[in-house]
């Protein structure tokens, strides 16, 4: 097996975690009742930040149910016709997966959650409504902008499953798992710099594993060594907490200097406002190596002035 993605979770046991501990055992306790009554699993949404797990997670209660498994993205869905084409596929008890479930228009999440009231579906034709019934099949929504989804689609969701960015030590478990059940050999002290880098996130943990593998495999090596990891995170650009040296350390840097306002900083960095407030900093904040000020102005944190001055470990 040569991709990282090759093996994935079959059971909710295999997705054990302290950092999602009380949301497994809502889950667990969804499925109990599913069994004990033979009914159908209640319709949820799945809450999280990308790469969490979300579609594992929905692809793990299909499994532990032995139900069909239909997975869809919501930008897909652009039409009535694409809907019913979906709803009426459904079969009873069968799993409705919908990711990224926030870019659906709003009048299909309006028709969405009106058959999820009626289990109906409603079609109209010259002027006049025809309905049709629906299996009762499971829905479950994954967003990681919960806002997207109107309020009275989030309330037909039985469970709201949110998930929490893992500790340091999940993420070792994760990758010593992967690794052993792709069948690839690694180097145990590899582990936790890996892991330490992934911004508390398996899909970052697993890619990085992959970049190892490949480094090791390119050097004709069969076993993942602390020299292919290191070389890996050089190729990668990224230092000991997993920053991007482009992006990441130079935005610290910036505010080495002294506090800017976020747009001046957007500029000096050639970036979109948005790309900055959205996709870098985030993790800075829930790291914290920075803080946002008054007037939109940024500063650095005692914290991230001793990372950019080299105060915390590369390995």
């Amino acid at each position: 097996m040569n991709e990282v993605n090759d093996v994935q979770p079959t059971s909710l046991k295999h997705l054990e975690s302290a950092s999602q501990k009380s949301m497994h055992e809502m889950v667990k306790v969804a499925l109990d009742v599913s069994f004990q009554d033979s009914q159908r699993f209640p319709h949820a949404s799945l809450v999280g930040s990308p790469g969490l797990g979300k579609s594992v997670l929905a692809n793990v209660i299909a499994s532990e149910l032995c139900v069909p498994f239909k997975e869809v993205l919501g930008q897909t869905l652009r039409t009535p016709a694409d809907l019913n084409a979906l709803l009426l596929g459904a079969t009873e008890k069968s799993i409705v997966f919908v990711d990224e479930s926030d870019t659906l228009p709003i009048p299909i999440q309006t028709a969405l959650y009106l058959a999820l009231d009626k289990k109906m579906l409603f079609l109209s034709s010259g002027g006049s409504v025809q309905s049709l019934p629906l299996a009762d099949f499971t829905l479950l929504l994954a967003t990681t902008e919960e806002y997207g989804m109107l309020q009275p689609l989030r309330d037909r969701c039985r469970l709201t499953l949110r998930f929490q960015f893992y500790c340091e030590e999940d993420l070792k478990r994760m990758l010593f798992v992967r690794a052993k059940s792709l069948g690839w050999d690694i180097d145990p002290w590899c582990v936790a710099p890996i892991a330490r880098r992934s911004r508390g996130t398996p899909r970052i943990a697993f890619n990085l594993l992959q970049s190892c593998r490949l480094v090791s495999r390119s050097e004709g090596e069969d076993t993942i060594r602390p020299v292919h990891m290191r070389k890996a995170f050089t190729l990668s650009g990224i230092d000991s907490l997993g920053l991007n040296v482009a992006t990441d350390l130079k935005y610290l840097s910036l505010l080495l200097e002294s506090e800017k306002p976020v747009n001046v900083l957007a500029s000096h960095l050639s970036l979109p406002l948005r790309t900055l407030t959205t996709v870098i900093e985030p993790f800075l904040i829930r790291s914290g190596l920075m803080e946002k000020g008054k007037q939109s102005k940024r500063y650095l944190t005692p914290k991230g002035k001793e990372h950019l001055t080299g105060g915390l470990t590369n390995e």
